[in-house]
C-alpha cells in the first residue's frame, strides 16, 4: 500500500506506477531530503508538535538511512516512486508509528521545492568555484601577453591591432558577468520554502524562521501557493548556465579557428585533439568541438523547462516533476564543459610569430593613418576618406600602408611627414591605445590586476558564505 493510499480501493497499474516514477532522477536529492527532513523533525520537536524523544529518534534514523545509503547497504524501490517517499518508507520500516510522524506539518510539495533549492545552493558554490579556477587561467594568459600584438577583428575581417592578453581579457569579462549571474541567481534561490504544505500552510504552530536558520536560508517564502508552484529559480538557474555555455562555444570556436593550418596562432595539445578513422595527417580540435556542440543540449534544457511551466495553473502540478532533469542536466553539462577546458586551454601552444607574421595585410593601421591626419588638422570625415584612398591604392600596387614612400603619402596629403612611418608601426598603434579598458600593455596590465582582486575578493566572499 502506497504511503497516500488510504482513499483507493485498488493499487496502481504498473505501466501507471513505472511512468509516475522519479527515484531514477532524483535519487541524487537523498542528502538534501534528509538534512531538510531532520530540521523538520527538530522544528516539530521543539514547538511541541511531537516529543523531543520522538524528533530525537526520528533524527537519528535519518542519518542511521544516509549512512546506509552512502554504503550502498539499503536499496531505493521503484514502486517509493521518489526519494521523498523512499526516505519516509525507509524511515517507518526502522521506527513504526513514531517514523509516520515526520510528515506532520509538511507535503511532498513543499519539500521537493526545498531540496532542490538547497541542491541548486550548493550546485551554483560547485560552479563558482570552477569560474574561479578558469579566470585564474585566464589572468595569468593575458599577464604573459600583454605585448603579443595580434590583429583584431570585426566581421572575421582584419580591423585594428590589439594584444592577445587584451582578447584574452574579453572572455575574463564575459565569464566574470557569469559569475555575477550565479551569485545573483542564488539570492532568490536561498529562500526556505517548507512551511508552506500542500498550497495552503498548516494549522499546526510551527517555526519556519526556525527550520531556515538551521537549513542556512536567509529568508522564507511569503506566499504558500506560490512557493509551491515557483519554478523560477530553477529556470533561471538553467539560464546562467545557457550565458555560462555560450561564452565557452564562443571562446571555443574562436580556438578551432586559431587551431587551423591557415591560421595557425595556436595548436593544441595531443591530450585534447583526436584523429580521423581515414585520413592519418588530422589532428582534430574535438574537445573543444564537443563543448560548442553540447551548448545546444543546454538551451534545449532552458526551453524545456520554461515550456513546461509555461501553461500551468497554480498552484502545484505533476507536470514539475519534469524539472529536476533539465536542471541536472544544464549543471552537469557545464561542470564537464569547465573541467576540460581549463586543461586544454592551459595545454595548448600559442605561436606568437605565426600570429605576427599575420599583422601584415587587412591594414590594421588605416585607423591610425586617419587619426594622424586628424592631428594635422583635418576633419575626421575628411581624414577617413583620405586614408580609404591612401589604402585603395595600395590595394591596387599590392603594397603595405608602411611600404608607400613619403612622396607617396605626400601625393594624397601634402601634410603627411616623414614620421608618419614610425605613427603606423603595429608596437606604436597598439601603444596609443591607452584609454581605460583600452589593448595598450599599459591598460592590459592594470585590467589584469584588477581582475586578480576581483577574483581574490570573490573567492573570500565565497568560502564565508
Amino acid at each position: 500500500m502506497k504511503l497516500w493510499g488510504g482513499r483507493y480501493s485498488k493499487d496502481t497499474a504498473k505501466p501507471a506506477e513505472d511512468f509516475n516514477a522519479s527515484i531514477s532522477v532524483d535519487s541524487r536529492l537523498y542528502l538534501q531530503d534528509i538534512e531538510g527532513s531532520k530540521a523538520h523533525a527538530f522544528m516539530l520537536g521543539e514547538c511541541g508538535i511531537i516529543s523531543a524523544a520522538e524528533a530525537a529518534d526520528i533524527i537519528n534514523a535519518l542519518e542511521e538511512i544516509r549512512l546506509e545509503l552512502e554504503s550502498s547497504s539499503t536499496e531505493l524501490e521503484n514502486d517509493a516512486e521518489d526519494i521523498h517517499m523512499n526516505i519516509e518508507k525507509l524511515l517507518i520500516e526502522k521506527l513504526g508509528e513514531t517514523g509516520k510522524k515526520l510528515h506532520t506539518a509538511r507535503s511532498r510539495n513543499d519539500q521537493v521545492a526545498l531540496d532542490l533549492r538547497m541542491f541548486l545552493k550548493e550546485e551554483i558554490h560547485r560552479i563558482l568555484k570552477m569560474f574561479i579556477e578558469l579566470e585564474t587561467l585566464l589572468l595569468n594568459i593575458a599577464a604573459e601577453n600583454t605585448n603579443t600584438i595580434m590583429p583584431g577583428y570585426t566581421h572575421m575581417q582584419k580591423a585594428q591591432p590589439i594584444s592577445l592578453g587584451h582578447h584574452f581579457m574579453a572572455y575574463f569579462e564575459m565569464f566574470k558577468r557569469d559569475m555575477g549571474r550565479f551569485t545573483d541567481c542564488l539570492k532568490r534561490i536561498d529562500v526556505m520554502p517548507l512551511g508552506s504544505c500542500a498550497l495552503a500552510g498548516t494549522t499546526y504552530p510551527i517555526d519556519r524562521k526556525m527550520v531556515a536558520d538551521i537549513l542556512g536560508f536567509s529568508d522564507t517564502s511569503l506566499n504558500s501557493v506560490d512557493a509551491v508552484s515557483d519554478r523560477d529559480f530553477a529556470i533561471e538557474f538553467i539560464s546562467c548556465c545557457a550565458f555560462g555555455m555560450m561564452h565557452l562555444s564562443r571562446f571555443c570556436e574562436e580556438l578551432v579557428i586559431w587551431n587551423t593550418e591557415e591560421f595557425g596562432y595556436i595548436e593544441m595539445d595531443d591530450g585534447y585533439s583526436t584523429g580521423s578513422s581515414i585520413m592519418p595527417q588530422k589532428k582534430n580540435p574535438d574537445i573543444a568541438e564537443l563543448i560548442r556542440g553540447k551548448t545546444g543540449r543546454v538551451y534545449g534544457d532552458l526551453i524545456c523547462l520554461l515550456t513546461v511551466v509555461k501553461g500551468l495553473p497554480l498552484s502545484y502540478n505533476k507536470d514539475l516533476q519534469e524539472d529536476k532533469e533539465p536542471v541536472f542536466d544544464a549543471g552537469d553539462t557545464l561542470k564537464s564543459c569547465i573541467s576540460v577546458f581549463i586543461p586544454m586551454l592551459s595545454s595548448m601552444t600559442i605561436n606568437k610569430d605565426r600570429i605576427k607574421s599575420n599583422l601584415r595585410g587587412g591594414f590594421l593601421n588605416a585607423t591610425d593613418l586617419a587619426d594622424y591626419l586628424v592631428k594635422k588638422g583635418l576633419a575626421f570625415r575628411d581624414a577617413h576618406e583620405i586614408s580609404g584612398k591612401i589604402v585603395s591604392s595600395c590595394i591596387t600596387r599590392n603594397k603595405e600602408l608602411t611600404d608607400l614612400s613619403l612622396d607617396d603619402f605626400k601625393s594624397f596629403a601634402p601634410c603627411i611627414e616623414e614620421e608618419v612611418f614610425e605613427f603606423l608601426k603595429p608596437e606604436v598603434c597598439l601603444g596609443r591605445r591607452n584609454t581605460e579598458g583600452g589593448p595598450s600593455a599599459k591598460r592590459v596590465t592594470e585590467a589584469v590586476l584588477c581582475g586578480r582582486e576581483f577574483i581574490k575578493h570573490f573567492a573570500e566572499t565565497l568560502i564565508n558564505k
